[in-house]
């Protein structure tokens, strides 16, 4: 995409499950490499623990840290990290933009979070992992884009019932197509898009029986332009 790794030294995290964890240790170690690195701390937002598990990735690697510093001269603010565990409310602002997380409900795991950007007269909402969530339609209320998770809800593929638990329990944090319907019916954006699971036509259409919006799938590295309209463009295409 051509952005410098560097050039991202802000981090809003919804909840701790690895999947949504797992490439921050490149972001940290890497990005600081290279005249184009990262020179300024890497800070991190994020639900209670979010400040004791940046603390332990430091110590995890320590010896890396110890030799870039000392031995490759990297920049010591670019090795640092700045976390924070944050609450229901505003968590930033800067020069117009304002991040606003707010709880959603992703069953055992609490908290979790999405997040709101507002910036000049234009909003972004982002449902982080939850099934349906009033507070969620509560804070996206009218936003010009809002990007919720979906999952299909298919057990087919279990083999055992413990398997086919496993499953039900999984689609019992997550939203259905038909829930998030509803969802982007009570929310009203100019442009909702799905984002977590494979975006599959059957996904699309079971949320199209009752929900006439304008409804998107995301792609890896999809770009939203949001102005007085809404432009989607894929990468590569």
């Amino acid at each position: 995409m051509g952005v410098p790794l560097g050039r991202i030294n802000k981090v809003f995290l919804t909840h701790l499950h690895s999947d949504h964890l797992v490439d921050l240790p490149d972001l940290f170690l890497t990005a600081p490499s290279g005249p184009t690195g990262r020179k300024v701390p890497l800070e991190v937002w994020g639900p209670a623990g979010t400040r004791d598990m940046m603390e332990s990735m430091q110590r995890t690697f320590a010896f890396d840290l110890h030799t870039r510093l000392e031995q490759e001269r990297w920049s010591k603010e670019g090795l640092s990290v700045v976390s924070h565990d944050i609450s229901q409310g505003v968590v930033f602002e800067n020069n117009g933009l304002k991040v606003t997380a707010f709880l959603v409900d992703h069953g055992p795991v609490k908290p979790a979070f999405g997040y709101r950007i507002d910036r000049a007269g234009r909003s972004v909402a982002l449902s982080g992992d939850t099934r349906p969530s009033d507070n969620l339609v509560k804070y996206a209320q009218g936003v010009d884009v809002l990007i919720h998770e979906a999952a299909s809800g298919d057990v087919s593929r279990a083999t055992t019932q413990e398997q086919r638990e496993q499953l039900e329990f999984v689609t019992s944090i997550h939203t259905l197509p038909e829930q998030a319907a509803d969802v982007f019916n009570r929310v009203k954006p100019r442009l909702a898009v799905y984002a977590h699971a494979p975006v599959s036509d059957d996904l699309l259409a079971r949320t199209k029986r009752t929900y006439a919006g304008r409804l998107e799938g995301a792609d890896d590295m999809m770009t939203i332009e949001i102005g007085q309209t809404i432009e989607v463009r894929r990468f590569g295409r």
